[in-house]
């Protein structure tokens, strides 16, 4: 009988660390799963701060699209400012404005601006979307450069006769167009020549043609005069009057008697090193923008795709 108690006195100690074993294995599980889903590391790591050569190219492609998008307001100030000095935008001439050479600096100013725009929210704020617009637009200037080159290439002879046209259009519109007068008073009085292929090119000009009822009949600019200065510092706008009356040998004494074509076309092949380097050094002014864009493009990628 001692035997027996002694058997059912072990069998009562063992029964609680069994059960005491099984409820430390069930409160060991329990915690350890909400161990797990109190550590946000465990599922959604952090993702790595940004490299300094990263961070680096961020804050020079804002500075890069800076210096740009403040030339292009530049351009946009200056293409408004013509059109508004010259009445264009208060609505009575509207009809002409697409001839207008102002308007070019208007459509250059605000597409420069708007995709420098483009390009500095994109790096400041790490925009994939502005990103991608800034480099679609860049790409897409690029390709209608490298198209309009290699149009000019392809049609160079034709190139002189575009240029001859261009030249009658500024000597017919030379009274009613200020940007053109100042720009044809520019190339005769820097390249010092008169008309296109001679000074009485001007007789096509409806106000200096000598059946003209006004006082500038049988004359060309004061531009065309060997010494259009008074006194050396005022021009005086009266000094060819009448030269379309006289002879070459009489007109020689007082104007250019050479056309300006000639003349510029010599100047055009002589500046051809410089606008190839002009236009290289656009394409990668452009291709360094695009690269900078990449390069970020590629670091943020993985943060626009955990977002």
């Amino acid at each position: 009988q001692a035997a027996r108690l002694s058997v059912q006195a072990s069998k009562l100690v063992e029964l609680p660390y069994s059960s005491d074993d099984d409820d430390d294995g069930s409160l060991a599980g329990d915690m350890d799963l909400p161990t797990a889903e109190e550590d946000p590391g465990a599922w959604c790591p952090v993702p790595p701060t940004p490299a300094t050569f990263s961070q680096c190219v961020r804050y020079l492609a804002f500075l890069w699209n800076l210096l740009f998008l403040l030339l292009g307001l530049l351009v946009l100030a200056v293409g408004v400012w013509g059109l508004l000095a010259k009445g264009f935008l208060g609505g009575e001439h509207l009809a002409s404005l697409g001839s207008d050479p102002m308007l070019l600096f208007v459509l250059v100013g605000l597409g420069a601006s708007t995709v420098s725009l483009a390009g500095c929210l994109g790096a400041l704020r790490s925009s994939p979307c502005l990103l991608r617009f800034f480099l679609g637009a860049v790409l897409t200037f690029v390709g209608l450069e490298v198209l309009g080159g290699l149009l000019l290439l392809a049609a160079r002879h034709r190139l002189r006769d575009a240029l001859r046209d261009a030249l009658l259009l500024c000597l017919l519109r030379y009274q009613e167009e200020p940007d053109l007068r100042f720009l044809v008073d520019e190339v005769q009085r820097s390249l010092q020549c008169c008309g296109l292929g001679s000074y009485r090119d001007w007789e096509t000009n409806p106000y200096f043609n000598c059946s003209a009822p006004g006082v500038q009949a049988c004359s060309v600019p004061a531009s065309c005069c060997l010494d259009p200065w008074q006194n050396g510092t005022v021009v005086n706008d009266q000094c060819a009057f009448g030269a379309l009356r006289l002879g070459d040998l009489a007109a020689s004494t007082v104007v250019h008697l050479g056309g300006c074509m000639v003349q510029l076309s010599t100047w055009l092949h002589g500046q051809a090193g410089s606008i190839m380097t002009g236009a290289a050094v656009l394409v990668l002014v452009e291709a360094t923008g695009m690269l900078m864009a990449l390069k970020m493009l590629r670091d943020i990628t993985p943060i626009g795709v955990r977002d």
